[in-house]
């Protein structure tokens, strides 16, 4: 058992960081990483539940006073890339690699729960501490942890992200939407494959296709309200063998992403419907597979209120700042539908190397904001509980 000094805990962050992302497991495979989670948990005396939803783990810290409970989530997944960082903790498993910042996340969260694990009779009220598996598949990790009771009781959730793209050392919340929805298409379409200088006796599926992509992006600019925000992404097309070849199929596939239900319903629609429009007039047969993915983000505004606050304490004033929403999902979404809470970005892009994106295979975070986003949810949970 460590001493839970707030100096002695930023150290043990960072190691307890390095040693994840030394050991990287992907998506419900999280079973090292939460056998550490959950033996520290139990080390510094809380009540710890293991294997739930998969590797689940989720303890809570009950305070000398009765009072409401406050939960806290990390997320503990890694992705399917081959590391290319060069660092000296780089990954050990080969082609699985912690480039979104899970790692440092759940090293902040247990870093958390010692410090107030520490302040255990000053507590009016309860923590709890929600080590989630599989945020990175979807349907991810939050619905299964929901159903098995981890929100009973609990009166409010926050959660954070670190955030390369944004300066080290820097918060970033808003009220509302923050992140969108991720729902996901495939798309076959089948023609009649011809000779490719007698198009009038073919179908072709690669004309039809392009026809597709360039309807879809109408449907954004024409069916949505311009102050509303949608994105219909087609990111793979595959279609025939050869040049002189008409394509007999072509397949599609992308990503349908917006901030509200109505608009989510109008994309989906309006994109079943233009293919039903485009069967007709090709005389094609065309096959969509929509699967709707995360919710999107929502904050509770009186919870971003109480995280702007303790922000301005933590990182500074100058440093804590109000952002437009982005269109990357998060399964903290489901949370959110359930429960008030807000979600939160921590810059934590570092200065001395170059800037690459989340689930690059050269992604990195500078390790010096750790502490802080520790700081962060201590005193939010002192603030709360108060």
């Amino acid at each position: 058992m460590i001493k839970n000094s707030h100096q002695t805990i930023s150290t043990e962050v960072i190691k307890w960081r390095r040693y994840f992302h030394q050991y990287p497991e992907l998506s419900f495979e999280e079973k090292r990483t939460s056998k550490v989670v959950g033996e520290f948990l139990k080390s510094i005396g809380l009540h710890v539940k293991e294997n739930v939803n998969g590797y689940g783990v989720v303890a809570d810290l009950i305070g000398s006073e009765k009072g409401p409970t406050i939960a806290f989530r990390a997320d503990m997944d890694a992705l399917p890339i081959q590391e290319e960082t060069g660092l000296p903790f780089a990954s050990k498993i080969p082609g699985v690699m912690h480039a979104c910042g899970h790692d440092g996340h759940t090293a902040i969260l247990m870093g958390a729960a010692a410090l107030l694990a520490a302040q255990k009779n000053k507590l009016k009220g309860n923590v709890r501490f929600i080590f989630q598996p599989a945020e990175e598949l979807s349907p991810g990790g939050a619905i299964g942890m929901i159903r098995e009771g981890v929100l009973h009781g609990v009166d409010a959730i926050f959660g954070l992200h670190l955030w390369s793209e944004f300066p080290s050392g820097t918060f970033w919340t808003c009220y509302g939407p923050m992140m969108s929805s991720t729902d996901h298409f495939m798309i076959e379409i089948e023609g009649k494959g011809g000779h490719g200088g007698m198009p009038h006796k073919a179908i072709d599926s690669i004309v039809i296709a392009s026809h597709l992509i360039m309807s879809a992006q109408h449907i954004i600019s024409r069916n949505i309200d311009p102050l509303e925000s949608g994105v219909i992404t087609f990111g793979k097309l595959h279609a025939g063998t050869a040049f002189n070849i008409i394509a007999n199929t072509a397949l599609l596939e992308g990503t349908v992403r917006s901030f509200t239900p109505e608009v989510r319903k109008t994309l989906q629609t309006r994109l079943e419907e233009l293919i039903e429009g485009l069967e007709k007039i090709y005389g094609a047969k065309i096959a969509m597979n929509y699967r709707q993915g995360y919710p999107a983000v929502i904050n509770h505004d009186k919870e971003v209120e109480m995280v702007i606050g303790v922000a301005k304490e933590v990182f500074g004033v100058e440093n804590t700042r109000i952002m437009r929403p982005v269109m990357v999902g998060e399964d903290f979404s489901y949370y959110l539908k359930e429960i008030p809470g807000a979600f939160c970005f921590v810059g934590a892009g570092d200065p001395n190397h170059p800037i690459y994106p989340h689930h690059h295979p050269r992604f990195q975070i500078d390790e010096s904001v750790l502490p802080l986003a520790v700081q962060w949810f201590y005193r939010l949970a002192l603030e709360y509980l108060q």
